[in-house]
C-alpha cells in the first residue's frame, strides 16, 4: 500500500494523498484477472497463449545429430527437436531419415501454436539438410527465407591433425 500513497511530510505533521481514480481502478482490474487466471487453473483450462504468426527455424546439422529449434522473432524458442528425442541411437540419428522426423516433430509442435511462417537458418555441413528444409515445407509452414549461417574460418586457429583411415 506503501507504493500507491505518497506521504508527504509539512512542518512535521505527516499527510496521506489518496490514490488516484485510474490507478485504483487499474489495481482492481488486476485482481480480477488474478483471479479469473487462478480459477480457470483451478477448473483445468490451459492458460491462454499467445499465436505465434511468423519465426525463426534453426537447423543445425553435424555428422552425428541433428537438431531443430524453432523460435519466435524475438529468438524465444517455441519448439524443438533432435534425432536423440526422436528415438534414433548411434549411426541413425545423422542420417537424412532422421532429419525428416525431427524436423517434422518440430514444425508440427510450431503450427499448433500457431506459427504457420518461418525464415530457415541452417548450420552445419551433415546429411540432413535438405531433408529437414523439405520437411518443414511439408508440414505446412510457408518458407520465406534460406539462409546458410554455417561458420567459416578465416584461417584463425589451428587446425585439426589429419584424419588417417
Amino acid at each position: 500500500m506503501m507504493s500507491e500513497e505518497a506521504i508527504k511530510e509539512e512542518n512535521g505533521s505527516v499527510a496521506v494523498e489518496q490514490p488516484t481514480a485510474a490507478s485504483e481502478a487499474a489495481a482492481v482490474l488486476s485482481e480480477g484477472d488474478a483471479a479469473k487466471a487462478a480459477a480457470d487453473v483451478a477448473k483445468g483450462k490451459k492458460a491462454r497463449t499467445r499465436s505465434i504468426p511468423a519465426g525463426i527455424a534453426f537447423i543445425r546439422a553435424t555428422f552425428n545429430n541433428t537438431i531443430v529449434s524453432i523460435a519466435d522473432a524475438r529468438g524465444g524458442v517455441v519448439s524443438w527437436s533432435s534425432a536423440g528425442r526422436a528415438g534414433f541411437k548411434g549411426s541413425r540419428k545423422c542420417t537424412a531419415f532422421a532429419a525428416t522426423m525431427v524436423a517434422q516433430d518440430a514444425a508440427r509442435q510450431a503450427v499448433s501454436k500457431g506459427m504457420h511462417e518461418v525464415e530457415i537458418r541452417v548450420q552445419g555441413a551433415g546429411a540432413g539438410r535438405e531433408s529437414a528444409v523439405r520437411a518443414i515445407q511439408t508440414a505446412g509452414m510457408h518458407v520465406t527465407v534460406i539462409k546458410d549461417c554455417t561458420p567459416i574460418p578465416h584461417n584463425g586457429c589451428r587446425a585439426r591433425k589429419r584424419r588417417r583411415v
